[in-house]
C-alpha cells in the first residue's frame, strides 16, 4: 500500500509560505493606512470621526437641557394664559397693555411648540422636502418678528399711556399692522434663504441653513434683529428724556415697567447671540472652513435663540402682580388639598374668649 500522506517537510515549507503571505498583507495594509494618513496630514485635512462625536455629545447635552427649561416655559406659558383668561372673566375687558401681554405669551408658546422639530431630532436634523423646511422656517420667522412688534408696541404704550395716535388706540389697527409687516418680512427672509430649485428634494431641515449666505444671514440680522430694537430703544430715550424733563419717573412708577425691561433685555441678548452665530457660520460655509464643532455651535444657538421664549414666559410669571398673585393662590389651594383632615396649622393662634365684669362708681355706691 502506499502512504498518502505528505512529508513533514513540505508541510512545514507550505506552513511557513502562508505566514509569510499573511505578513506581507498586513505590512500592505499598514502601509496603505499610513500613506493615506500622511496623505490627508500633508492636505491639511484631519478625520472627523472624533469630532463629530464631540459635536454630538456637545449638541445632545444641550437638547437635554432645552427641554427641560422649555417644559418649564410651557407650564409657565399655559398658567399665564388661565390667569388671563380668569381676569377677562372677572372684569369682561382686558387693559391695552395685558392685552399685549397676552398676544406677546401666546407667540412665546407657539416658538416653543415650532422648536420641537429641533427637540424630537437632535443631534440630527428633521428629514423632509425643501419646501416643507421652507415654510418652518416661515413660520418661525414670523412668530419671531410678531412678538418683536409686540414688545415694541408695548414701549410705546409705556411710553405715551395713553397712546397719542387714535389708529394705534385701536386693537385691530395694531393687530393687522404687526401681522402684515411680520409676513411681509418673513416672505422677503424666505426669497432670500431659498431653495429656488428642486422644492420636493428630501434635505435635513435646518431653520436658518448656512446655504442661503450671508446675504440672508445680514438681512435678518437687520430686519428681524437691528430695526426693532433701533425703534423700541428710541421709543425707551425719549420717554426717558420726557418724564426727566417733567421730572416724573418712567417705567420705574408702572408695574408693568420692570417686567418690560427684563423681557427685552433677555430677548435682546438671546437674538443677538443667534445673529452673530448665523452671520459667522455663513461667513465659514462660503470659505468651506466650516467644522462638525461649528455645526455644533450653530444648533446651541438655536436653543439659545428658543430658551428667550421660556424665559420671557418665566419672568412674566414671576414679576407680572396679577399672575404672581393667582399662582399664589393655586399654591394655597394645593397645600390646603394635600393637608390631612386631622391635621391643625401650627401657626394658628386660638384666643379664647375672656369675659371681664366691672363695676363702675354710680354701680358702687347704690
Amino acid at each position: 500500500m502506499f502512504n498518502n500522506s505528505t512529508p513533514p517537510s513540505l508541510s512545514n515549507t507550505s506552513t511557513t509560505i502562508m505566514i509569510n503571505s499573511t505578513s506581507i498583507m498586513i505590512n500592505s495594509t499598514s502601509i496603505m493606512i499610513n500613506s493615506t494618513m500622511m496623505n490627508l496630514s500633508t492636505s491639511g485635512v484631519t478625520p472627523t470621526f472624533p469630532l463629530e462625536i464631540e459635536a454630538n455629545d456637545i449638541t445632545s447635552r444641550a437638547n437635554y437641557v432645552y427641554s427641560f427649561f422649555a417644559s418649564l416655559g410651557f407650564i409657565a406659558g399655559c398658567f399665564l394664559l388661565y390667569s388671563f383668561i380668569q381676569t377677562y372673566r372677572a372684569q369682561r375687558r382686558l387693559a391695552w397693555l395685558d392685552c399685549l401681554l397676552w398676544v406677546f405669551c401666546g407667540l412665546q408658546l407657539l416658538l416653543l411648540l415650532l422648536s420641537l422639530h429641533a427637540v424630537a431630532y437632535r443631534p440630527a436634523y428633521l428629514m423632509t422636502t425643501a419646501l416643507g423646511c421652507a415654510t418652518l422656517s416661515f413660520f418661525i420667522n414670523t412668530a419671531s418678528l410678531c412678538s418683536l412688534l409686540v414688545l415694541v408696541l408695548m414701549a410705546y404704550v409705556l411710553t405715551f399711556d395713553p397712546p397719542s395716535h387714535a389708529l394705534l388706540r385701536k386693537r385691530g389697527v395694531c393687530a393687522a399692522l404687526v401681522i402684515m409687516s411680520s409676513v411681509l418680512i418673513s416672505l422677503l427672509l424666505a426669497g432670500l434663504r431659498g431653495p429656488r430649485d428642486d422644492l420636493q428634494n428630501m434635505t435635513e431641515c435646518i431653520m436658518d441653513a448656512n446655504s442661503g449666505g450671508v446675504l440672508y444671514a445680514a438681512a435678518k440680522l437687520c430686519l428681524a434683529f437691528l430695526i426693532p430694537y433701533s425703534i423700541q430703544m428710541g421709543l425707551l430715550i425719549f420717554g426717558c428724556v420726557r418724564q426727566w424733563k417733567c421730572k416724573g419717573r418712567f417705567l420705574s412708577g408702572s408695574e408693568e415697567g420692570p417686567m418690560f425691561l427684563s423681557v427685552t433685555a433677555v430677548t435682546f441678548f438671546c437674538l443677538l447671540f443667534y445673529n452673530v452665530v448665523l452671520v459667522r457660520g455663513a461667513q465659514l460655509q462660503t470659505n468651506a472652513k466650516q467644522n462638525p464643532l461649528q455645526s455644533a455651535f450653530q444648533s446651541v444657538s438655536e436653543f439659545v435663540l428658543f430658551s428667550a421664549s421660556s424665559a420671557s414666559l418665566l419672568i412674566m410669571l414671576v414679576m407680572h402682580r396679577p399672575c404672581r398673585d393667582s399662582l399664589h393662590g393655586v399654591v394655597r389651594q394645593l397645600r390646603h388639598c394635600c393637608r390631612s383632615p386631622g391635621h391643625t396649622p401650627t401657626n394658628r393662634n386660638i384666643i379664647a374668649p375672656q369675659i371681664e365684669i366691672t363695676d363702675t362708681l354710680q354701680d358702687m355706691e347704690s
